[in-house]
């Protein structure tokens, strides 16, 4: 009789842990999958540079609060985990860009930019993620 009773706690503790570590993992991805919507729902959308405003002070402020480390040109340094880099390729001709990062545009002031592109239309053509975490790691935004 004890060993049946021994042989059913078993189960039982071997099914709770089964259970926790599906919750727990479906949790994650819940959350993955919420930080990340923030950010995705403008790839292939044009939107108009105060969008982009909000975009870049919203990579400027996830960078800061997960303590992303700077280097000596304030720029921050891409940890392999949870930090996102989001450039921006303006047009200087009708042919040829100029890519600034977010870092340089916020900077020198994000209201100057929303004032200077309010107007103008953007488009997110480039989206990279980490592989280790599923995050985005990286955004492109072309002037169009």
């Amino acid at each position: 009789m004890k060993k049946i009773i021994i042989f059913f706690v078993i189960i039982l503790i071997c099914v709770i842990t089964i259970g926790l570590r599906f919750y727990s993992y479906k949790a994650e991805q819940e959350i993955l999958a919420a930080e990340n919507q923030e950010f995705e729902q403008y790839t292939n959308k044009e939107i108009y540079g105060i969008d982009l405003g909000s975009i870049i002070n919203k990579a400027v402020d996830k960078n800061t609060k997960n303590n992303i480390q700077k280097d000596e040109n304030n720029i921050f340094i891409q940890n392999d985990t949870n930090s996102i880099e989001i450039e921006v390729a303006m047009k200087e001709t009708d042919t040829t860009y100029k890519t600034v990062r977010m870092e340089q545009i916020y900077n020198k002031g994000t209201e100057l930019f929303i004032q200077l592109f309010i107007d103008i239309k953007f488009k997110c053509s480039k989206v990279e993620y980490y592989e280790s975490t599923g995050k985005i790691k990286y955004m492109l935004f072309e002037q169009i």
